[in-house]
């Protein structure tokens, strides 16, 4: 029996550029090192030098692996969980750029931490992800998973567009706005940021509502229950200008009388983070707070 506690790894890289393959060869090194099963995804295996190893897709590496290893950035990592979302296996991500937010391993750390995890020493999070179903006329039309986002907006034209907001079936507003952001507290420190929305901690059941530049000032971000049923439906699009788009993802057309339902998805993401992993000392780095005065403990 072998001391670690995941037997089976999945590796899954980023599928642009050829900049993952030397990390993703020395992950490949050092888990076969430790006698453990490797699994290349698929998309991956082209930017690599190792020679026989075994390939599956990222669906399939979900249900044959221990644990998925993603070596790219915090997009990357994103479009893993979507893959992985119908999946138990936990993720834990490398970063090759600066530190992400959710991919917080950096490839220096890499061999370190990983024989920390490897072994059962680290920290696990469930990070939530929503689900959303866009229907016309009563007739589902697309369904997708964020684990940021969820936004609708316009395209390519200068006015703004009207949307109304239901929660729970309950009327709550209409706006017009350059979109609406509805974001899990993963997503907080994304584009919600950036349209003025709270910081919210990663593990709270929550969910965040954020107007993009409103036209009323007084269109305040709001926090509502994670298991709220949220509904979107698009007033006015008289000229087919109002996307969505899941985690920034392939954007989908709406039209007058279209309806966004989002609503928690029904199983979570199972984050791994190092066990010296701290939210907050990633929020310092991440948005350059001010560190600590000296000498202060």
């Amino acid at each position: 029996m072998s001391e670690f506690v995941f037997q089976s790894v999945g590796l899954i890289g980023k599928h642009t550029g050829a900049d993952g393959g030397e990390a993703i060869d020395a992950l490949i090194q050092f888990l076969d090192n430790k006698g453990i099963h490797v699994v290349l995804d698929d998309k991956s295996a082209a930017i690599i030098s190792a020679g026989q190893i075994k390939t599956a897709s990222c669906t399939e590496i979900g249900q044959i692996c221990d644990l998925a290893i993603v070596i790219g950035g915090d997009g990357t990592l994103l479009h893993a969980a979507r893959e992985l979302v119908d999946s138990d296996t936990p993720l834990v991500g490398v970063n090759l750029g600066r530190l992400g937010f959710l991919a917080d391993i950096l490839p220096s750390a890499m061999e370190e931490c990983m024989t920390e995890i490897l072994s059962g020493n680290y920290l696990l999070e469930e990070r939530f992800l929503l689900d959303c179903v866009i229907s016309r006329d009563d007739q589902p039309l697309n369904q997708s998973y964020a684990l940021n986002e969820v936004v609708t907006h316009k395209w390519n034209v200068a006015r703004m567009i009207e949307l109304e907001t239901y929660i729970n079936e309950r009327f709550v507003h209409r706006t017009r706005s350059d979109g609406l952001i509805v974001a899990t507290p993963t997503g907080t420190t994304a584009y919600a940021l950036s349209a003025g929305g709270p910081i919210i901690y990663p593990t709270l059941n929550a969910v965040t509502i954020v107007p993009i530049c409103p036209h009323t000032m007084s269109n305040r971000p709001i926090v509502v229950n994670g298991d709220s049923q949220i509904e979107i439906i698009i007033v006015d699009s008289s000229s087919n200008d109002v996307r969505v788009t899941c985690d920034g993802q392939i954007p989908f057309e709406l039209t007058t009388g279209d309806r966004i339902q989002i609503h928690k998805a029904e199983k979570p993401l199972r984050l791994i983070h190092p066990a010296q992993h701290d939210h907050y000392n990633l929020l310092r780095a991440k948005l350059q707070w001010a560190e600590p005065p000296k000498g202060h403990h």
